[in-house]
């Protein structure tokens, strides 16, 4: 029987995923056979497995610390924000249709739980230690009933929970207890122990506050886990672009357009490694005036996000900019809005079936029933983009898209200076993605630089770095007594 421990938080985004990847790693390191779970994900930002299975990005990070291929199982219900309190609901991988909050919290979401048990009783029989991640706060009164990640999963496994809370927001002390106060009685007891998370400072200072939680709380302080400048790991949703500020420095400045619906915007990060790049999320049109490259996201829903260009007058800007010579690329559904048309005929998207699109490329799109979800090997990749030929081998991405569009087979598609794929973590692949800013560098009269970066290893050692943050910082003795009882 598989070992758990379970990190639930006082709100969103204040290190549940990180914490997970970082104790993934340590029992990694430690011989274990770990793997990562959470029951259900609320974000823009997957991957698609190698069955051709989508899930949560966080989980793949996840399942990469600790040194696995990502599995469905590891994160069985996705949530995929569409727009007007809606989400496309997939289950196992697979889209089952897009639902109001109102009707799948009343609903649905109780039905999904027994693929949150098929998925944990799998994943239990495979591994012998599970890290699950919950979502949100386990203390929203008006979710709890229909909740299927957070004290639903803790009380069908009896798996001890550490309750975090982000210090660099403030009010963690105050979060903590009151998280704790609305809890009932018998998920107050799987409490295990609480871990106060991004801190900055002198820890001796915050000891006072540690014996006030331990003496209010009756549990025990597991450890303070300092807060990490530039991490490198692939973050959870976008809630996190608003830490991203702009770089200093970067020969070359390319600006993201910050979409409404955007999505997989960590497709993005290993060209913001780039020791080259100054790379940016606009809000506003004018910020593109500054911009060497500029780049339309990924979107999770097209139409509305093509509409949300014109209507901030994004759209005649970009157009001014591509007259200029100003390099203009799209992943995905912003490769979808580069083309001539955009057709709706289902209306699974908007109300519209027919849009214009930029006519930068030279393609349509028909979106229909049947969502396209695989892994990409590209054996050997040729095209001309800003008048240099980019030559690549062995590429490796995925897709996720709900359109088709007359590519004749191609894996890009080019105009000049405009170019378009439907290949997420393109960029990823170090041979091409300097080749590609260098045919930006010498469009700007600057010189080509060597590749000289690796970003898978990188990853490799940003876990690593980040589990020895964590397991010196941790009471990981009595963590690994808390989990022996489980």
């Amino acid at each position: 029987m598989a070992n758990y421990l379970m990190f639930q938080g006082t709100s969103s985004h204040v290190g549940k995923s990180i914490l997970t990847t970082a104790l993934c790693r340590i029992f990694y390191r430690e011989g274990r056979r770990v793997a990562p779970f959470k029951a259900q994900n609320m974000a823009l930002n997957s991957f698609v497995t190698s069955d051709g299975l989508e899930m949560g990005r966080a989980q793949v990070a996840q399942a990469e610390a600790a040194n696995l291929s990502p599995k469905v199982e590891m994160n069985p219900v996705l949530l995929k924000p569409t727009g007007n309190s809606t989400s496309q609901v997939i289950i196992n991988g697979r889209p089952v249709g897009v639902m109001s909050a109102k009707e799948y919290h009343q609903g649905f979401s109780l039905k999904a739980f027994d693929a949150v048990k098929v998925a944990l009783q799998k994943l239990s029989a495979e591994f012998d230690t599970i890290i699950i991640e919950g979502a949100g706060s386990p203390a929203e009164v008006n979710l709890k009933a229909n909740d299927i990640v957070n004290m639903r999963v803790a009380k069908y496994l009896n798996a001890p929970v550490i309750l975090v809370a982000d210090i660099d927001r403030g009010g963690a002390l105050a979060s903590l207890v009151g998280t704790l106060e609305l809890l009932d009685d018998d998920e107050r007891d799987l409490v295990k122990g609480l871990v106060i998370n991004k801190f900055r400072g002198d820890v001796n200072l915050l000891l006072p506050a540690v014996d006030f939680l331990e003496k209010k709380t009756s549990k025990p302080v597991l450890g303070i886990v300092p807060y990490i400048e530039k991490l490198g790991i692939d973050d959870e949703d976008s809630v996190s672009l608003d830490d991203k500020s702009i770089s200093a420095g970067g020969d070359i400045k390319i600006a993201v357009i910050r979409l409404g619906k955007l999505s997989n915007f960590t497709d993005f990060d290993s060209l913001a490694g780039e020791i080259d790049v100054n790379l940016f999320y606009a809000t506003q049109p004018d910020q593109l005036d500054a911009a060497d490259l500029i780049i339309l996201p990924g979107s999770k829903n097209t139409s509305e996000d093509l509409l949300w260009l014109r209507k901030n007058h994004f759209a005649e800007k970009i157009l001014t900019l591509a007259k200029k010579n100003i390099p203009v690329i799209g992943i995905c559904g912003g490769f979808q809005m580069l083309g001539r048309k955009i057709f709706d005929p289902l209306r699974t998207e908007s109300t519209y079936i027919e849009l214009d699109g930029l006519n930068l490329l030279p393609i349509s799109t028909t979106f229909n029933a049947e969502k396209f979800t695989r892994q990409i090997s590209i054996p050997e990749l040729n095209f001309t983009f800003l008048n240099q030929n980019i030559s690549a081998k062995n590429l490796d991405g995925y897709e996720i898209h709900s359109g088709e569009s007359n590519l004749r087979g191609e894996k890009v598609i080019t105009a000049g200076n405009v170019f378009g794929t439907y290949v997420h973590g393109i960029f990823d692949n170090d041979n091409f993605r300097r080749q590609f800013l260098n045919a930006v560098r010498l469009n700007k009269n600057l010189p080509p630089l060597q590749s000289t970066r690796n970003v898978r290893a990188e990853k490799q050692k940003n876990y690593e770095r980040l589990a020895k943050i964590v397991r010196d910082s941790l009471n990981m003795d009595l963590i690994r007594k808390i989990m022996s009882k489980s």
